[in-house]
């Protein structure tokens, strides 16, 4: 995974097309005629075995070796059988870049020498260091340069999307869809079934070093997950993503993905990732587009409130009920603007009310009119026109109309022009003038809400959230871990309710108080102690695993006995639910009895929170309805860890339990506030126990009291590896400064937005300048995000914070690096408040980091620094950087050698920053 080599295939100045022949229909002969037709500027040769002296008139030699020169990139579209060994060839003649057009339905069959075609292609790629696209990918087209180095159906206009698909047949059908909408593209790309190259090598690529202004993707399969939420978090924070995934269903998934542990449907989580990476996401290929049109012309809303102005009330109903069941909402609007539309001169079927309905008589200047009066409303974000010809008002003139006056609209404008023959001139129109346009009110909705979603996952991706309500420490990390300990020396995979209980105890999640015994005998005595009706609970291999339900969950079979009201009945019940067990299930080992008071009244909501663990994602936090009766299916919705209270309470929000609590509860915002903190220390959870497979927490009673959880199961397995890098705890560490100041050093979180915002209002201008290179007074809010809020496995940045003796912290000083995707250079900046120069805190921090740095592997460590800061260029000398003047830019360029490279690649990256 990374960005090895592949400039030869975005910008190659020679290409081999391998099994290039005039024949029609030849995939060679196809890519040959989309070279030359797009007029590459390089050199083409053509590989034949059959020995052609030209192929459409390109030089043509039978073998790789025989070209007169190394391409840059060779195109494979001779059969896939042949591949492996042509991998090793061009490998071996110094070739690093290779797209494999061809396929077949037989890539994963074992051959003679039992390696698979796949396995023996990625076996020769490695071999050499070659870069291999697909096999079965369509090729490489950027307009840019020049190059269609594919058998793509038609040629494409350049403009101003990326566009990177799974699918070859998809990516042709989306350059017609393109081709009919007039939209360009910057790159096409598809990977087909890549072994090597993967989709996030080719977003960090685009993200890097393209200008589009927006990128289109087609999913099917995830391999790398924290490579992908990596990529797409860094991408979509610079430019628009949107994305389409195939195999919603489980029917439509060939991927072949274990089902995951208390979720029905693998594809929510999907939705949960791409919307934590600040992704939109579109239901079909013709909504892409749509949502592209919408996202790429209109200014950003303030909200969700949309205005409908129509000219007849029956198309904005049908806008008004796809808006509804959508999830938007339909502006109030203000006193103001309903006198305004009220004493106009306009005949209004709804006097003053969104939607204004203009009547079938109203002329394209009576539209203009009502448009100004709505678009000028406070409470309006949106403006949707609905609009049906009329003789008094033709579609085109009244579009003409609209685009004419557009600087007298204050607010996002989006049209829909009903009909097909006159209604296609007014599209054309607005098409011309920018203004986004649709065939229906529904598609037109629908593209409003795609972009009300990409302003709700932008904000989460720029949210910089309140302070944690829960922090572990050493000591309860390692009194769980002795917990997994004697469970895995116990030849066990999963913990009891009682060493569970322990675990939940040690995060603060409260739990029903329960009497964990093993006889008949105990079970008398404990149920004396126990005042009102009991509940006993047999705790054994088969039931202490979490998301696992029962047909009957009540009945004898399931191990639960309730309403038991005296010592002898607990007694009788043990005896009973031991049998049971024995007789059901004579392999399952009895661990405990667990006895408990009933859990009734206090009018409590049963909820279920926990944590299960997905084949790609990894570990992913549930929330929804609980109890036992309920169907998994009811209301279970799912987060990426690590959560901070305001991703908790985007999750809660989603779901029906949060409906019901602002519906019943007599303090709403207490009891969601509780389930946030809650989900945190879950989150927190999945983050220190990385052996940590699923924990369930069903049914967790909300009631006035509090939470309690009331039974619980939690299983084991081997280390997970996050989607997303959890907050690294093992960096933290203490320090004393020259005057004995203790501090701490330790990874910068999301919720340090209000330290840094401090620390900035105290440093000066000089200071400020050195480190922004000019002066910023103030942070805005996307700063504070970016500064705050990172990606642990491409940056890092540890603050020294020390703590006043009111308690409170204060920020003392930050050192950052930014790794490039591929681990080889790294980007360092440092600033220190202005009161504590020269007390050794600049130096210390630089060596943490250097360390770091050096234990991740990275090679070179850089950094620009202003030709006036004396100070910080004696710091990198003493540090052992070599500092050299650069006369361009007017600074000192700073580096220092942290590893030696392994490869001549990484030797030549070093180099020559884009190889």
């Amino acid at each position: 995974m990374s960005t090895r080599f592949l400039r030869y295939f975005f910008e190659p100045r020679s290409i081999a097309v391998i099994g290039a022949s005039e024949k029609t229909h030849s995939m060679g002969g196809l890519v040959i005629g989309n070279l030359t037709e797009s007029q590459f500027p390089g050199t083409i040769w053509a590989v034949n075995p059959k020995g052609y002296a030209s192929v459409h008139g390109r030089t043509c030699v039978r073998h790789v070796a025989d070209l007169p020169e190394v391409p840059d990139l060779a195109v494979i579209c001779s059969p896939v059988d042949t591949v492996p060994p042509l991998i090793e060839q061009l490998g071996r003649v110094g070739v690093r870049a290779a797209m494999v057009l061809s396929g077949g339905a037989y890539l994963d069959d074992a051959g003679r020498d039992g390696g698979s075609i796949r396995e023996r292609m990625l076996a020769a790629a490695r071999r050499s260091g070659i870069r291999v696209l697909g096999p079965e990918c369509m090729g490489m087209i950027v307009p840019g340069r020049r190059l269609n180095a594919s058998y793509a159906s038609q040629p494409i206009k350049r403009g101003r999307v990326a566009y990177l698909g799974q699918s070859g047949m998809l990516g042709n059908a989306m350059i017609d869809w393109a081709a009919g909408r007039g939209i360009g593209f910057s790159h096409l790309v598809t990977l087909g079934d890549s072994v090597d190259v993967m989709l996030p090598d080719l977003i960090d690529y685009i993200n890097q070093y393209s200008p589009c202004q927006a990128m289109l993707l087609h999913l099917e399969r995830i391999h790398d997950a924290q490579h992908f939420m990596t990529a797409l978090r860094d991408t979509s924070r610079n430019r628009l993503v949107l994305a389409i995934k195939s195999g919603r269903t489980p029917q439509s998934d060939l991927a072949a993905v274990a089902p995951t542990p208390g979720v029905a449907n693998r594809d929510v989580i999907i939705d949960a990732a791409l919307s934590r990476a600040g992704v939109v996401r579109v239901d079909d290929s013709d909504a892409l587009f749509d949502a592209l049109e919408t996202l790429t012309r209109m200014k950003p809303l303030r909200g969700d409130r949309l205005a409908i102005v129509a000219n007849g009330l029956g198309p904005a109903l049908l806008a008004i009920d796809k808006l509804i069941s959508a999830g938007g909402r339909l502006a109030d609007f203000t006193a103001e603007t309903r006198e305004a539309l009220t004493v106009g001169e306009f005949d209004l079927s709804l006097p003053g009310r969104n939607p204004v309905d203009l009547g079938g008589h109203a002329t394209p200047e009576r539209f203009v009119e009502a448009l100004e009066i709505v678009a000028a409303d406070a409470n309006t974000d949106a403006v949707l026109v609905v609009h049906a010809p009329t003789r008094l008002a033709p579609s085109r003139t009244t579009a003409q109309a609209l685009v004419a006056n557009r600087r007298r609209f204050k607010r996002n404008l989006l049209t829909s022009w009903m009909g097909l023959e006159e209604a296609l001139s007014a599209r054309h129109e607005c098409n011309l003038a920018g203004i986004p346009t649709y065939i229906s009110p529904e598609k037109a909705i629908k593209a409003f809400m795609h972009m009300v979603d990409y302003q709700r996952v932008q904000a989460l991706l720029q949210e910089t959230p309140p302070s944690l309500p829960f922090t572990t420490t050493p000591d309860i990390r390692t009194r769980c871990h002795r917990l997994i300990e004697e469970a895995k020396a116990g030849d066990r995979d999963r913990l009891t309710h009682q060493e569970t209980a322990e675990v939940l105890a040690a995060y603060g999640i409260p739990a029903a108080p329960s009497r964990y015994i093993n006889t008949p005998e105990e079970g008398a005595d404990a149920a004396a102690q126990l005042d009102g009706r009991m509940a006993l609970k047999v705790v054994h291999d088969h039931n202490c695993v979490p998301f696992r339900y029962r047909s009957h969950p009540h009945k004898l079979s399931a191990g639960l006995l309730q309403d038991l009201e005296s010592p002898e009945q607990v007694a009788d019940g043990i005896r009973r639910l031991g049998d049971k067990v024995r007789e059901k299930f004579p392999e399952s080992r009895i661990h405990e009895y667990c006895l408990q008071s009933m859990q009734r009244g206090k009018h409590s909501m049963q909820l279920c929170a926990g944590i299960t663990r997905d084949a790609t994602f990894g570990p992913v936090i549930v929330f929804g309805i609980g109890g036992y009766k309920v169907n998994v299916l009811a209301d279970r919705h799912v987060a990426l860890p690590p959560l901070n209270m305001t991703l908790a309470d985007e999750l809660i929000q989603r779901t029906h339990a949060a409906r019901l609590i602002h519906e019943h509860s007599r303090d709403p915002e207490r009891d969601i506030d509780r389930l946030c903190q809650l989900l945190v220390k879950l989150s927190q959870m999945a983050s220190d126990l990385p052996e940590l497979r699923g924990l369930e927490l069903n049914p967790l009673l909300l009631n006035r009291d509090g939470l309690v959880a009331v039974d619980f199961a939690m299983d084991l397995g081997r280390p997970a590896r996050h989607a997303i890098m959890p907050y690294p705890e093992e960096l933290r560490e203490w320090v004393t400064l020259n005057d004995g100041m203790p501090v701490e050093i330790r990874p910068i979180r999301g919720e340090d937005a209000p330290l840094i915002t401090s620390f900035h209002a105290q440093l000066s201008e000089e200071s400020i300048r050195y480190r922004y290179f000019h002066n910023k007074a103030d942070l805005t809010q996307r700063d504070l995000s970016r500064l705050a809020q990172i990606n642990y496995d491409r940056q890092m940045a540890f603050i020294a914070e020390h703590q006043r003796d009111d308690g409170s912290k204060e920020m003392l000083g930050v050192v950052r690096v930014w790794n490039d995707p591929d681990n080889i250079r790294t980007e360092f900046s440092i600033i220190i408040r202005d009161d504590l120069h020269g007390h050794g805190l600049g130096r210390l921090l630089m060596e943490k980091m250097i360390r770091y740095c050096r234990g991740l592997g990275t090679l070179e460590m850089i950094g620009k620094i202003m030709i006036d800061n004396g100070p910080m260029r004696a710091l990198m000398k003493q540090l052992g950087f070599t500092c050299r003047y650069n006369m361009e830019e007017q600074v000192v360029d700073a580096a220092l050698r942290l590893n030696e490279p392994t490869s001549d690649w990484q030797r030549h990256r070093l180099e020559n920053p884009r190889v």
